[in-house]
């Protein structure tokens, strides 16, 4: 599980132009650098996505160094703020038990209700709820939704 953060949990990326560039930035590249999304979620100012880890797991530094570098650059372009810092950085776990795993998908496909921005994460559209909805069976949907998250730490104090 990764969290990435603006500088100084600035809202940076707060038009719907803004997130949507983040969310298709991450989309393509975790696929260009073969980490498959389970769950993410981006905001105005920070992101968290869960993932699967390829053969070679040292790449994510470097996916994540693309993610921030062509954001940036993207954003204080369309702002006309060259040269503006943007990211901070960014906290990853690797989760290594299977409670834990669920606990964290449904973590990230709520968190926009977390941070009440809607009542229903299917409404989000800059997270994986409404795919997560689709895509995956009702039994597992049922698996996730049952875990609680009150006890799982992730920086997200945005």
């Amino acid at each position: 599980m990764v969290t990435g953060g603006t500088y100084e949990r600035r809202p940076l990326f707060d038009h719907p132009r803004d997130l949507q560039m983040l969310h298709d930035a991450l989309l393509r590249l975790s696929r260009r650098y073969g980490w498959p999304l389970q769950a993410w979620a981006v905001f105005a100012n920070h992101y968290h996505f869960v993932a699967c880890s390829p053969d070679e797991p040292a790449s994510l530094r470097a996916m994540l160094r693309h993610l921030h570098s062509e954001t940036a650059r993207t954003l204080n372009r369309q702002h006309g703020a060259a040269g503006r810092r943007v990211w901070f950085q960014y906290w990853e776990s690797r989760i290594t038990y299977d409670r834990s795993y669920l606990a964290r998908l449904k973590y990230v496909i709520c968190n926009p209700v977390h941070h009440h921005l809607v009542a229903d994460p299917t409404a989000y559209p800059w997270c994986s709820a409404k795919w997560f909805e689709e895509t995956s069976t009702p039994a597992f949907r049922r698996t996730v939704e049952s875990f609680k998250t009150d006890r799982v730490n992730v920086m997200d104090d945005f």
